[in-house]
């Protein structure tokens, strides 16, 4: 892998290989910033990168204007394909400005994404409503499955998202209202993240980052288990409670006995409600 960009001369940064190298058709890998810049001349650079090479985008620099006469049009075979989004496709500009959002948010994740998941990053500005904000993500694909695949946890969401070499993209969304919980079982070769929601239980396998698949897990729970925290914190209190009374009543009788003073009784009773 190329460590600086081949028209700047800049080292590339982890947020440009986020998402794998971004190379161009003789093997030069620009940094996003580059990209971005000629990008905004063409477009069709963001779907279609390994048509070009560096003579090309010195070009556009130089002319302002595409290398090619092309069709201002993208051509539909190098759009996302987004098969269950709610908003249909945004335009140029605006799926540009999208994908650089996301880009960030995962960026200030320190999202420790594997190089497979390149192009299901690229479907999130189609399917994301504007609004949803990436709150955790991890490399995940059904179980007993080999599609390489993300779950993306939103404000309002979890999204499986999943893509076989030279097939469409597979969507599959659970909103929290559905979720019931979230589950892990831990495993050598590959951990599992079990979604339970009201009618079955889904399961992903996370082979390719076991460690930082627990790490998500653990953020997750804290949304999706809130109720089952809440009732042990509770069984907790009660029983804390109950062995307050025990030690009050133990003093009740240690008084009794003319072991403890009234002076004393009051102050240990005193200390034991304070825990209350």
């Amino acid at each position: 892998m190329n460590d600086h960009c081949g028209l700047c001369g800049h080292q590339l940064t982890s947020i440009d290989k986020m998402l794998g190298e971004n190379k161009l058709s003789d093997g030069t890998v620009l940094c996003n910033t580059c990209l971005e810049k000629a990008s905004n001349i063409n477009a069709e650079l963001l779907y279609n990168l390994s048509h070009f090479n560096l003579d090309d985008i010195n070009r556009l620099f130089q002319n302002g204007k595409p290398a090619q006469e092309r069709t201002d049009e993208i051509p539909v075979e190098y759009l996302p394909a987004s098969i269950s989004s709610q908003h249909g496709f945004l335009s140029k500009d605006l799926y540009r400005k999208r994908l650089k959002e996301i880009k960030q948010q995962l960026d200030q994740l320190k999202a420790n994404l594997s190089v497979f998941a390149r192009g299901e990053i690229k479907e999130l500005p189609n399917i994301l409503a504007p609004d949803e904000k990436i709150l955790a993500v991890t490399d995940a694909q059904f179980s007993k499955t080999v599609d390489a695949g993300i779950l993306v946890v939103t404000q309002k969401r979890i999204i499986s998202l999943s893509k076989a070499m030279f097939s469409p993209s597979k969507i599959n969304e659970y909103p929290n209202e559905n979720i019931i919980k979230v589950s892990f079982v831990r495993s050598f070769l590959s951990p599992i993240i079990k979604i339970h929601t009201d009618d079955t239980v889904v399961e992903f396998e996370s082979f390719l980052n076991k460690d930082y698949a627990e790490d998500f897990y653990h953020f997750i729970e804290k949304i999706y288990n809130k109720e089952e925290s809440q009732k042990k914190s509770h069984e907790v209190e009660t029983v804390s409670a109950e062995a307050v009374f025990e030690q009050l009543e133990k003093l009740g009788r240690l008084r009794e006995n003319g072991v403890l003073t009234d002076q004393e009784f009051t102050l240990q009773k005193k200390k034991l409600l304070d825990k209350l």
